[in-house]
């Protein structure tokens, strides 16, 4: 018997979504935002050792999260769909409204 497609289609989401689910990772989407940057500038621009953030750049690209172009012995990493920041967006919305909330029910209690 084969999977609801829907059930499939969440399955595919949360593997996304476990892909952005490192610190590090949301750095590179975060360094990313604004176009493509060389991988041999990646890791020191968000002050990680180059050996960890290639793991980490190897999950986003299996993910299809990155994409990379070569140019030359250079490799350049860009978002594969920039629509990601979308949604990292509205989970700082929701963290933000989190703290309101919190910090009124600390003010009130």
């Amino acid at each position: 018997m084969s999977k609801d497609p829907k059930w499939q289609r969440y399955e595919m989401q949360a593997q996304l979504i476990t892909a952005l689910a490192h610190p590090i990772r949301l750095a590179v989407v975060d360094l990313l935002k604004d176009g493509e940057v060389c991988v041999c500038d990646i890791a020191d621009r968000i002050g990680v050792e180059r050996s960890n953030t290639s793991r980490h750049l190897a999950l986003m690209l299996k993910a299809g999260v990155l994409k990379t172009r070569k140019d030359g012995l250079q490799v350049f990493y860009s978002l594969q769909t920039p629509c990601v920041l979308n949604f990292l967006g509205c989970a700082t919305k929701t963290l933000e409204q989190n703290l309101k909330r919190q910090t009124k029910a600390m003010a009130s209690g």
